[in-house]
């Protein structure tokens, strides 16, 4: 296989592998675990259903990113906050938006619409998972250099979530899938993650987020940004930890937590993935099978495996059977 081919494998297989994992988890989140684990077993849903297999909200946002993306002539905060606030505003006029979707992105929408600087429409006190489930397409483009990957992935989560936790975890997920799609070995991955949070902790990028800080109580930049790089410092270390620990059985939101907030929904997903990074279904049934926001678990843990593994890790015919392929394959197309 050519390089050109494995990299358009590993960007395919990530964007799939989210929405695999999104519509796995879409019939559980909300549900105990108990409940999940008397419908499906202990390891949880492994079959799509429906045709086409329906998504939420995490997929059509990723889409969102992914396709202002496409359509920007550079990748320049200028250039991709007016494309990125058009794209989340179609979605949330859309009427296919009825997917559950969360308070904190419909109230920046809302905001948003009437053209006020975003910074003054985030949510600014929220960290939640609706920041870095969408971030995935920023981590697999294969072009943009350190500063256009970081920049990017903090603006999209910023334009909606505008705690300094959301914009960490929503560069590290980025920076996972990035790192996979590119070779990274799974068992490096914690470590690699670990060492940027320390390394990033005191840059705030003024560029892409303008004045942000100043919408919470902080002196400063770095100390606004430093509170959100330690509270996702200290979920990797939760993973870490419950990796060394052994016992995988059960509930993974008891491990990491339940993944309704940033910082967690990336821990959750990791260590969902990492238990077993070389079976990719096994990844996306234990996400789904988790008391928390089961959705955005597994699409995350999903989008980590595809990258890894590729497009041709997951059933073939569920390429045709999930909603949106279309989309889905024409951003990995263009991205070869």
């Amino acid at each position: 296989m050519t390089r050109r081919v494995a990299r358009v494998q590993n960007v395919a297989g990530s964007l799939y592998g989210l929405a695999y994992g999104d519509a796995l988890g879409k019939p559980t989140e909300f549900q105990t675990y108990e409940t999940i684990v008397a419908t499906y077993g202990p390891d949880g849903p492994r079959e799509l259903t429906g045709r086409p297999a329906l998504v939420t909200d995490d997929t059509q946002m990723a889409l969102a990113v992914g396709e202002a993306m496409l359509a920007a002539p550079a990748i320049t905060p200028s250039v991709l906050e007016p494309l990125l606030r058009r794209a989340f505003l179609e979605w949330a006029a859309s009427p296919d938006n009825n997917r559950a979707p969360g308070n904190t992105c419909l109230q920046a929408c809302a905001a948003l619409h009437d053209g006020r600087p975003w910074q003054q429409a985030t949510v600014a006190r929220s960290k939640g998972c609706g920041a870095n489930m969408r971030v995935t397409p920023v981590g697999l483009h294969p072009d943009l250099d350190e500063d256009q990957r970081a920049g990017l992935a903090q603006l999209q989560a910023g334009l909606t979530h505008g705690h300094p936790t959301g914009l960490a975890a929503s560069e590290l997920t980025a920076y996972a899938c990035r790192w996979l799609a590119s070779g990274l070995a799974p068992g490096d991955l914690l470590e690699a993650l670990r060492e940027r949070s320390d390394s990033q902790r005191k840059i705030y990028r003024e560029e892409w987020l303008g004045d942000l800080w100043t919408r919470y109580p902080s002196t400063s930049p770095e100390e606004f940004i430093a509170l959100g790089w330690d509270e996702t410092a200290a979920a990797l270390d939760r993973v870490r930890d419950a990796l060394a620990a052994g016992d995988y059985t059960g509930d993974p939101c008891r491990a990491t937590g339940a993944g309704w907030i940033a910082e967690e929904a990336l821990a959750t997903a990791l260590y969902c993935y990492l238990i077993s990074p070389d079976e990719p279904v096994a990844v996306l049934g234990r996400g789904a099978a988790s008391s928390g926001d089961s959705d955005s678990i597994a699409c995350l843990a999903g989008a980590f495996a595809g990258a890894s593994l590729g497009l041709s890790a997951w059933p073939a015919a569920w390429q045709q059977q999930i909603e949106y392929t279309d989309r889905l394959a024409r951003i990995a197309r263009s991205w070869e």
